[in-house]
């Protein structure tokens, strides 16, 4: 009831156009059909058995990302985990749920962090276990360097707990690849023996190797 007389105020909107949507929606259908109908990009990483992502950067994707990411809309996260969990193809979601760790200073800014959100959701869609038992140390941010740059000075990721022997990382987007291939580099060297990752968007052409 009282979500209905706050509507009456103040109508919901989508959280990635803006535009009216129905009560206890985050998502108009019309940017949900929009998801549902991109096309996933396979990305080559070396480390990792397999890379998934649900849409290349652009378009209602990337509307979607900077929505959850920028505007601390953090129920979209659900969201998304519902995308992944109905479109990833069957044998990638492996194991258990590993959410990418963030740079610290960003999660501090944020006062949450994108990828476990999603993984968290995720993994309760999915039944998987969810394991968040990677850390990374302070170093250079990778937004806003250049794609070599990136490849040549990966974040620092590191074991905080026993990783599981299967695990499919989960983050917002891939871009080059280096950080998936610090998150695979570490869970391998700790015992991992099969590491895959899914991720809303990658931000290269489908096709094209990330790294």
């Amino acid at each position: 009831m009282l979500e209905e007389l706050v509507a009456l105020v103040a109508p919901p909107r989508c959280g990635v156009c803006g535009a009216g949507c129905e009560l206890r929606q985050r998502i108009c259908d019309r940017c949900r059909r929009s998801l549902r109908g991109l096309t996933p990009v396979w990305s080559v990483v070396p480390g990792l058995d397999l890379t998934w992502s649900a849409a290349a950067y652009e378009g209602t994707a990337r509307r979607l990302v900077g929505a959850l990411k920028f505007g601390c809309r953090v129920g979209l996260a659900e969201e998304i985990a519902s995308l992944l969990a109905g479109r990833v193809p069957a044998g990638i979601l492996d194991g258990a749920v590993v959410p990418v760790p963030p740079a610290v200073p960003r999660r501090r800014q944020r006062g949450f962090d994108p990828a476990e959100a999603i993984a968290v959701a995720l993994a309760s869609r999915t039944n998987l276990p969810l394991v968040p038992c990677l850390g990374r140390t302070d170093g250079r941010r990778q937004v806003g360097r250049r794609r070599a740059e990136r490849l040549a000075d990966p974040p620092a990721v590191v074991i905080e707990s026993p990783p599981p022997g299967r695990a499919t990382l989960v983050d917002d987007v891939i871009t080059t690849g280096a950080t998936l291939r610090a998150c695979a580099e570490a869970l391998r060297g700790a015992g991992a023996v099969h590491v895959a990752a899914v991720t809303l968007a990658a931000s290269r052409p489908p096709g094209r190797p990330l790294a």
